[in-house]
Parts: structure tokens; sequence; C-alpha cells
């Protein structure tokens, strides 16, 4: 594999430059005296970005965008080897990595680096320690899922050495970290076009774990079943949080709500748990649990996470997340039950194929907490339909467990829809990992 000297900065193209992660790499490079250069599909907020700060960005992938002067592409899971791009690397003969491995070799610069994993909540709890240290004064380097109002975006250059950044184990991309403080939020089957089996998953968590160093440290939730299976013959030290005090195995769980009351302004116990692993990390790497415990009680959250967007027609809340596993969708709605309204809706676009089949009866039964559920076409992502599935098939399961459930044919439909049956007082929530937040757009547009 291709190691970047980051004392002599080089010429690095990033294919699929837009993404909320490759940005902030490519952005961090820039900073550091890199030159950056890339391509993406279309011109988004995140490439203009980019581009103020010296990037030249292609619009659309094609051949003659990869020139021989180029020292390193740098190439996301999503692209296939008949990318354009990527043939041409090859036929170029040009070094080429990972979006992991270059993040992995960034890692190893700074003197605490934080990899924050987990089937879900990774976002969540990446903000929040991003909060406490950025208020600690600590001028961290971090690497967020979704875009962080405190910070203007999804990415902060920070000067010390400190750095945080999300661990994702799709095609086991974490486990190209060099991270000395790891968090695991949860397990849960996932990614199941990469992994065969929740055994699979663990066992990927498990290697995470692994590359661990003795004088770092593992903070766990302590209801992952056996979780202590994750954490056997580790030479780092392992920090449990969870929604109890004792765990499973008679032992103190020193992180949990019961011991250490939290008043968040982000609705749900989910979210309780992820303060408590933030905290964990945080008092870890040195801050003050009142420093700390201030930075998670002012918390607002991330955009599209139980983001609240505003009203529309007569006093109709909306809000938008990102929820798209059974588990989020569970959580997002019982969060959503706390807050007043007169009836709840959700507009709920399922994330690939492959997802959504083997997910179709927690999907309806998560959504089963909603009064009434829209559900639009799939987004499809780096999949294609080759697996009879589609928006009905949650919409039918939904309806068979007495709730009211209609499929729609597109976006327009499903604007439509809500604009004409949501009356005052209802909380309307549109859900997905994909592009529905649009709708809302769509209906904060009439008003």
């Amino acid at each position: 594999m291709y190691t970047v000297d980051f004392s002599r900065p080089c010429r690095i193209y990033f294919v699929g430059i837009g993404g909320i992660s490759m940005s902030a790499i490519a952005e961090v490079l820039r900073e550091r005296g890199f030159t950056v250069l890339g391509s993406d599909r279309a011109e988004s907020e995140v490439t203009k970005r980019l581009e103020e700060k010296g990037v030249r960005i292609f619009y659309g992938q094609r051949r003659e965008n990869i020139t021989p002067d180029i020292d390193c592409v740098v190439f996301t899971a999503a692209i296939h080897p008949d990318n354009p791009e990527y043939a041409r690397t090859l036929e170029l003969g040009i070094p080429h990595m990972t979006r992991a491995e270059i993040l992995g070799q960034l890692m190893k610069n700074y003197e605490m680096p934080v990899a924050v994993s987990g089937t879900h909540g990774k976002t969540t709890t990446t903000s929040m320690l991003s909060e406490i240290l950025v208020k600690a004064g600590t001028d961290p380097t971090l690497f967020v899922g979704g875009m962080l109002p405190s910070i203007g975006g999804n990415i902060r250059v920070g000067h010390s050495g400190y750095f945080v950044t999300e661990a994702c184990e799709y095609t086991n991309s974490f486990l190209s970290f060099f991270p000395r403080i790891g968090i695991i939020l949860n397990v849960e089957e996932d990614h199941m076009d990469f992994f065969h089996d929740l055994a699979e998953i663990r066992d990927s968590f498990a290697r995470f774990a692994g590359l661990l160093p003795g004088d770092g440290a593992l903070i766990i939730n302590a209801s992952i079943p056996d979780y202590r299976e994750l954490t056997k013959n580790l030479s780092c030290k392992v920090i449990p949080f969870g929604p109890d005090p004792v765990d499973a195995y008679g032992e103190e769980v020193l992180y949990c709500p019961e011991r250490i009351p939290l008043k968040l302004l982000v609705p749900g116990h989910h979210n309780e748990l992820n303060a408590m692993a933030a905290l964990a990390a945080a008092e870890y790497m040195g801050i003050r649990r009142e420093q700390a415990v201030a930075a998670l009680e002012e918390f607002t959250g991330t955009e599209r996470r139980f983001e609240r967007k505003g009203t529309f027609g007569d006093g109709v809340q909306l809000v938008d997340d990102y929820a798209h596993h059974p588990t989020e969708i569970e959580a997002t709605l019982r969060a959503a039950l706390t807050v007043p309204h007169r009836e709840l809706w959700v507009t709920f676009q399922s994330h690939t194929y492959t997802r959504t089949k083997a997910f179709l009866e927690e999907f309806a039964e998560a959504l089963s907490l909603a009064d009434h559920v829209v559900v639009v076409p799939i987004y499809a992502a780096r999949e294609t339909d080759t697996l009879g599935v589609g928006p009905e098939d949650i919409a039918v399961r939904i309806r068979e467990r007495g709730k009211d459930a209609v499929s729609v044919p597109d976006f327009a439909s499903a604007e439509e829809y809500l604009w004409t049956n949501c009356i005052k007082d209802d909380l309307c929530i549109t859900m997905g990992a994909g592009d529905v937040y649009k709708i809302g757009e769509g209906l904060l547009g009439r008003t």
C-alpha cells in the first residue's frame, strides 16, 4: 500500500470528493499544503466550500481528469472497477488507496486519535465529543459524519494532538485506522450486502478493538450481548458505559444515566447513552467532568439528527432525521413521542435494496410507533434493484399491524399527500439516509 509522507506535500486526487468524509480529508490535506484535486457527480455546498479553499474539482468522472502528474488517487468504497477514473489510474500505474487507508495514515500524526464506531449513533456521539473538546479549548481536528452547526460544517482543522473521527464497519474500513481511543456504541446486524451474519460483524468489531494500544482505551456499551467477548485479551483499558449501573456480569458501570443525570436538549434515551460514551472518552482524555457536562447540556444536535426544520401549513411541526436502521427508527420515534403533538406522521425512505429486504419486518415494527406512515421509493445508493422489494412491501406490513400506511411513487406525491392530510399540531418527520429531506424542503417552501 502507498504511504503518504505528510512532511512532503504532494498532489492527491479524490474520486468522489464531495462525500462527507472524503471532503474532510481533502480539506485537512489542503491545510497541510497538499495540492488537492478531485471529482464528483454534481456541485454541492461541500464542493463549493472546497473550491473556496483552493481545491480544483471536476464535475463528472472522466478518464482525462487523471493525469500522470498526480502522485496518489483516493477512492471511496462506492467506486466500481468500471469507473473511468479508476481504470485510468490503473492504466497509468498511479499509486492509489481507499478513503479509510488515507484516513488511517492521517491519524498517525496525532497524539490522541479517537475513533467512534457502532451500528448507529456515530455521528451524534462524535458531535457530542467534538463539542466538549472545542469548548474545553483543546483545538481539536474533527471529522463528523454530518453538519455540526457549532463548527460550521463537518470538519474542523485544529493544531493540537486531539483528533476525532467516525469509524464505519462497512467493508471493514475501520480496520485501517490507528486510534488510541476507540468507542463501540452498539453491534447489530447491518450492511448485509457485505457481512454474512451477526457473528462476522461481531468479529469485525473485536478486531477493531484489538487495534488499540496498551496505553489506550476502549469505551464500550455494556448492554451489547456478551460484550466481554469483544474485549477479552485486550491490553488497553476497557471502560464500559450503558443504561444500567450494573452490567450482565455483575460489575459496576460508572457511566450510566442513573449515576450521571444530564439535562440534554436532544431528546431520547439513545442520546443519553451517546452522551455517556462521549463523557467517558472526554474524561479519559483529561477533560474535567464539569466542563464536559456543561458542553453536553448545551449541545443542540447535528443536522439530520432529529433536526427541527420549522412548521408548514396550519402549524404542522417538521423534523428531519437520518435514521435508516430499525433500531435507529425506533429510538427516533420514541424520542418523538416525548415531544408534544397531536398525531405523528413519518415519511420514510429506505436506504438500499439489500437493507430493505433484510429488515422488512423490523422496519414495519419500528415504523408502527407512528400514527401515519408514507413510504417513498427506495434510495438505491450503490445498488441496483435486483431483489424485487419496494415501498409497498413496507407499507403493507405496517397496515397488517393496524397502522395507517401508504406507499407513493415519488416525492411530489408524498409532498402533496402530507400537505393535504397533516393538520395543526401534528408532528411530521422525514426519515432516511437518502434525499428524503427534500420533501420537507418542498413543504416548507409552500408556506
